[in-house]
Parts: structure tokens; C-alpha cells; sequence
């Protein structure tokens, strides 16, 4: 059965699933739809337009579903979207869109306790976000990233899936995928063997990713020129993870250009 506290506010416009719970002083806006299972806790917000799946768990004082932080005046209804099955911590801030877009969020992710997610970013599912994340409007994070506390993303950027951003990273170029950037401003370091690994991304691919790394960050060949060799490289290639990060840099718009070659 769905529990609402006595002293939580749920407007009547709103619409919660089977087995939904509504803690103390916690508030459901109008047109919310909360889905089974979700529990708010004492003090959680969650405001509409949003659609939210499953099983999401919003901890006290966070604000799901707020409007976006813009000066201009908006003239057209926006939306929070998200799965199932999040963990969105306390002091986390979760936007809408602006102008009619959405704010999407995917499915098991962890937004631990300050995090912010601004209007009209879209974010995958299994990422981790740690404490005092800031996410700048329009932002696009894919499937299984993990970004460090304290870490800052600037608007339109892209950060590729099972990406790891190092806490602290000051993040203004497009993260390709399976690699780690680290500082302020950020710049791609190593491999994330750690989170490949964690995924279970098999041994061969994870060499292929490494040869490609090498190439595309240790040669000083320009990003074109080092593109085409990794993918015309022998079996690297062919291997389903290289073909993805090759395929990143002509969809990404500001990927930061590999480091000049050593004058010693």
C-alpha cells in the first residue's frame, strides 16, 4: 500500500504509484508521477512536470524536478524525465529542461549528498556522481561513468561512457569514453582499466583500448591522422570498444587535441 505522512503535502494533480511512500514534510508537486516503489524521505521535494520510474529513493532535503536556474523567461512547459531504481542523496538538485526540453536521467545511478544536475542534461544509467558534483546545463554524461567529488562539467560538454573524471576536475572538453581526466582544466591521463575492468569488458578489448591509447594520446599525431591509424590498425580495429571511442571523436564537438610531442 502507498503511505502518505500526515504532514507531507501531496497535491492532488500528482499521481504515485502501488507501494509509494511519502515521508514526513516531504512534498509532491503537481503533475509528478512517481512510480512503484518510490520512497520519498523526510524532507525530500519532488516538483513537475516529471515522470520518475521505479524504485527511486530520494533522501532528506533533496529537490527533484525544480526549475532550470535561467534568466530568460520560459514560455514553454519542460520536463524531468528518470528511470528506475536511482539513489538521489541529500542536498542533491535535480533541474528540468528549458524551452520545452527535457532534463533526462536514466536508471541506477547514485547521486551522492550535494550533487547538481542542470536543466536539459541527459544522463545514462550505473553512473556514479560524488559528493558536490556539478553538472552545467545541456551536459551529456553516458552509460557508467563515475566522477569524483567536487568535480565541475561545463555547458555542452560530453563525457563518453566509462569515463572516470577524477575529483576535483575542472571538465570543459569532451571526456572520450573509457578514459580518465584528471585537474583543472582537465585532460585526458591513462586508460580506466579499473572501471573496465569492474564491467567486465573482456581482457582483449581492454589491450585494444590500451594500443589505442597509446596512438591517440602518446604519439603526437593529430587527432585525425591518429583516428585513422587506430582504426586501420591491426585487429584494434575490429574490436567493438575501439570502434566506439574512434566513433566518439566525429560525433563529439570539443574534444581537447592530444598533448604536442616531446622536444626531448
Amino acid at each position: 500500500m502507498t503511505r502518505v505522512h500526515p504532514t507531507a503535502i501531496v497535491d492532488p494533480r500528482a499521481e504515485l504509484g502501488q507501494n509509494v511512500i511519502v515521508g514526513p514534510y516531504a512534498i509532491v508537486g503537481a503533475g509528478v508521477m512517481l512510480g512503484d516503489g518510490c520512497e520519498l524521505s523526510a524532507h525530500a521535494v519532488v516538483e513537475g512536470p516529471s515522470r520518475i520510474g521505479a524504485r527511486n529513493r530520494f533522501f532528506p532535503f533533496s529537490v527533484t524536478g525544480a526549475a532550470a536556474q535561467h534568466k530568460r523567461p520560459q514560455t514553454r512547459v519542460s520536463r524531468l524525465s528518470m528511470g528506475d531504481d536511482n539513489v538521489v542523496r541529500e542536498h542533491v538538485t535535480i533541474h528540468r529542461g528549458t524551452e520545452g526540453n527535457e532534463t533526462r536521467i536514466g536508471s541506477n545511478n547514485l547521486f551522492m549528498v550535494g550533487v547538481h544536475v542542470a536543466h536539459d542534461v541527459a544522463l545514462g544509467s550505473h553512473c556514479t556522481l560524488a559528493n558536490g558534483v556539478q553538472l552545467a546545463g545541456h551536459v551529456g554524461v553516458e552509460d557508467h561513468v563515475t566522477i569524483g567529488g567536487l568535480a565541475a562539467i561545463s555547458q555542452f560538454v560530453l563525457v563518453g561512457e566509462s569515463a572516470f573524471v577524477a575529483g576535483g576536475a575542472m571538465v570543459e572538453h569532451d571526456v572520450p569514453p573509457f578514459m580518465i581526466v584528471q585537474g583543472d582544466r582537465a585532460r585526458v591521463r591513462a586508460l580506466n582499466k579499473v572501471g573496465l575492468a569492474r564491467r567486465g569488458v573482456p581482457a582483449g578489448s581492454v589491450r585494444a583500448l590500451a594500443a589505442a591509447f597509446r596512438v591517440l594520446y602518446k604519439s603526437g599525431a593529430p587527432r585525425a591522422v591518429a583516428v585513422r591509424d587506430v582504426a586501420l590498425a591491426s585487429g584494434a580495429g575490429t574490436d567493438p570498444f575501439v570502434a566506439q571511442l574512434c566513433g566518439f571523436f566525429s560525433r563529439a564537438s570539443r574534444c581537447q587535441d592530444p598533448p604536442a610531442p616531446s622536444s626531448v
